[in-house]
C-alpha cells in the first residue's frame, strides 16, 4: 500500500512540475549549444577583449559546472526529492540571469536566439516550478535549528553592499557627469551590470534573508534559491576575471578577494539550509 501511495505521488509531481520539466530540458540542450558555440565557434564575440575573455571564461563555467547541476537536480526532481526541487529552481534563477547579460550585453552575434530562448525559457520554467511548490510544506521540511539569523543575515548584508555599490555608481554619475569607469572599460553604454544586480541579485537576497530570519516559508524558498544562483555565478565570475588576467585582458584579479569569500558564504549557506532539510 505505502508503495503505491509513493508512486502516486511520484506520477501526480510529474504531472504538476511537467511544463517546468519539459522547458527545463529544453534549456540544458541550448545552454550546452550556447557554450560550446562560445568556447569554440572563433570570432563569435564582438566585444572588446575584456568582455570577450569574460564570455570564455564563463561559458567554460557553465557547461562543466552549470550544465551538469541542472540536469541532475532535474532527474532528481522528477524522482520526487524536494532538496532537488529548490537546487533546480536555484539553477533556473541562474540561466535567467546568466542568459540576461548575453542577451542584453553582448554584442550581436550568431546565438543570438538561443539568447533570447533561454532567457525566455528560464522565466516560464521558473514561474511553472515555482507555482507548482507547496511552500508551506517545503517550509516546514528545515529543522527548527536551522541558523536562518546567520543565514539571513549574510544574504542581507551582501545584498545592501552590493545595493550601495550600484546605486553610487548611478550617484556620481548624477552629482559629476563621470561615467562610471566600469562601463567605460567595458565600452558599454548601458550599465546592465547594476540593472541585473539590482533588480535579481540585491532584492531577491535583501527579501529573501529577511523573510529567512523572521522563519516565513518564502524565506526558506528564496534562500536556496539565491544561494545557488549566486554560488554558480560567482564562480562563472571568477572563471572571467581569472581568464581576463590570463589573456592580458586585465591587469588584476583582485576581484577574486572579493568573488571568492562570498561565492564560498552562498556555498556553505546553502549546504547548511540542505542539510537542515528534511526528506
Amino acid at each position: 500500500m505505502q508503495e503505491k501511495m509513493i508512486e502516486n505521488e511520484k506520477i501526480m509531481l510529474k504531472t504538476k512540475y511537467k511544463p517546468a520539466f519539459i522547458l527545463s530540458v529544453i534549456i540544458v540542450i541550448l545552454m550546452v549549444l550556447a557554450s560550446v558555440g562560445g568556447l569554440f565557434i572563433k570570432d563569435l564575440y564582438q566585444d572588446n577583449f575584456l568582455v570577450t575573455s569574460g564570455w570564455y571564461g564563463n561559458d567554460l563555467v557553465t557547461l562543466l559546472l552549470a550544465v551538469p547541476l541542472l540536469a541532475i537536480s532535474l532527474v532528481l526532481s522528477k524522482q520526487g526529492s524536494q532538496r532537488a526541487q529548490l537546487v533546480w529552481l536555484g539553477m533556473l534563477f541562474y540561466t535567467l540571469y546568466n542568459y540576461a547579460f548575453y542577451l542584453f550585453g553582448a554584442a550581436f552575434n550568431s546565438l543570438f536566439l538561443i539568447y533570447v530562448t533561454l532567457f525566455t525559457f528560464s522565466i516560464f520554467a521558473l514561474i511553472f516550478g515555482i507555482s507548482s511548490l507547496n511552500i508551506k510544506i517545503i517550509g516546514e521540511r528545515f529543522r527548527s535549528g536551522t541558523p536562518v539569523k546567520k543565514i539571513g543575515g549574510f544574504m542581507a548584508i551582501v545584498a545592501i553592499l552590493l545595493g550601495i555599490f550600484h546605486v553610487s555608481l548611478s550617484l556620481g554619475y548624477v552629482f559629476t557627469g563621470q561615467v562610471p569607469e566600469i562601463l567605460i572599460n567595458l565600452e558599454q553604454s548601458t550599465n546592465i551590470i547594476s540593472a541585473l544586480d539590482l533588480s535579481l541579485t540585491v532584492s531577491f537576497g535583501l527579501l529573501g534573508g529577511v523573510l529567512l530570519w523572521k522563519r516565513q516559508p518564502w524565506g526558506y524558498v528564496l534562500a536556496v534559491i539565491w544561494n545557488v544562483k549566486s554560488a554558480v555565478y560567482l564562480t562563472a565570475l571568477s572563471a572571467a576575471t581569472v581568464r581576463g588576467f590570463q589573456t592580458g585582458a586585465s591587469e588584476s584579479i583582485i576581484e577574486l578577494a572579493l568573488w571568492g569569500p562570498v561565492g564560498v558564504g552562498c556555498l556553505i549557506s546553502l549546504i547548511i539550509l540542505l542539510k537542515n532539510m528534511e526528506f
